[in-house]
């Protein structure tokens, strides 16, 4: 089935619904690790990783079919750029990733018994963190574009490989994409971001999105 016979609540639904489980993964993971890590950040970082690529490829493959599981306002309006949805779904499709990736996040919170309305004191801040979201953005997206033209198939897995890999070599463990990176301020655990690095790290994502679509035209022209 292609998303585009699947009527807007029910792609807006699956938007919504993946992106809350994607955060509660990405936070709820990061809290357990904290748990058991017992103070080794390598292996809190590890134990973070995986959950979230793992849930990344369930997710996509779960909901791709509805709505195309962007899961991020990066790929949404990378699609729209290329023409591939309209701008406004596009909008829609922004709004629920976001509201999703809130309740995702309260979610997380609410099932390790932590307070629901939380803001993060975790800085996140510098040249270094926001070149390394320019190019985690730019990476991700050029992957799905690169798999979409060749490999649909392969989307799921490319998807979650490339940002299982990508929480490692780069320096912001790799939020690339907009609606984690608000929801994210909102906890105030081992993934949080704090808020006055939220605008920061969503411009770097947007530059990053805008040049891989830039760059994807020419390499997958036909």
């Amino acid at each position: 089935m292609s998303e585009k016979s699947v009527a807007l609540p029910q792609r807006l639904l699956a938007e919504s619904l993946g992106t809350a489980f994607l955060l509660a993964a990405v936070v709820g993971s990061g809290i357990m690790a904290m748990r058991l890590a017992g103070g080794n950040g390598a292996l809190a970082l590890l134990c973070n990783t995986l959950p979230t690529g793992a849930i990344l490829t369930v997710l996509i493959l779960t909901f791709g079919p509805l709505s195309g599981a962007h899961f991020n306002p990066a790929v949404s309006v990378a699609f729209a750029l290329r023409g591939e949805i309209p701008w406004r779904n596009a909008g829609y499709y922004v709004a629920a990733q976001i509201i999703g990736g809130i309740i995702g996040v309260w979610a997380a919170h609410l099932m390790f018994e932590l307070p629901v309305w939380q803001v993060s004191m975790n800085a996140r801040t510098g040249g270094g963190q926001w070149f390394a979201e320019f190019v985690a953005t730019f990476g991700l997206i050029l992957t799905i574009l690169g798999c979409v033209a060749r490999t649909p198939a392969a989307v799921p897995y490319a998807v979650g490989l490339y940002i299982t890999s990508a929480y490692w070599f780069t320096a912001s463990t790799s939020f690339a994409n907009p609606a984690v990176t608000i929801a994210r301020s909102l906890s105030d655990t081992f993934a949080g971001i704090a808020p006055t690095g939220v605008v920061a790290f969503i411009a770097a994502q947007l530059v990053g999105m805008l040049a891989a679509v830039a760059l994807g035209r020419w390499l997958w022209r036909a």
